[in-house]
């Protein structure tokens, strides 16, 4: 899966959980840009995102997540 397939599908989980249909991510995008990004959207985003990609993640690289872009490439290492 190339980087740009994983963002525009992760595009889709970011706009449906924060209901924000005008939502776009960028790399350095981190939870201070996000209007409703605490920590119980935060629990659903994870979920909704391991669901979209059929993976699941570590606490330990879920902590370890600073922004949008090492998100995505934790979700390529995953799915490939």
């Amino acid at each position: 899966m190339t980087r740009s397939e994983v963002q525009v599908r992760l595009t889709g989980v970011f706009r449906d959980v924060f209901q924000s249909p005008e939502l776009e991510l960028w790399d350095a995008m981190a939870a201070r840009d996000v209007p409703g990004w605490d920590s119980m959207n935060n629990v659903r985003l994870i979920l909704s995102v391991e669901a979209e990609f059929a993976c699941k993640f570590t606490l330990r690289e879920i902590g370890k997540q600073q922004n949008v872009g090492e998100l995505m490439d934790l979700i390529i290492k995953k799915t490939t």
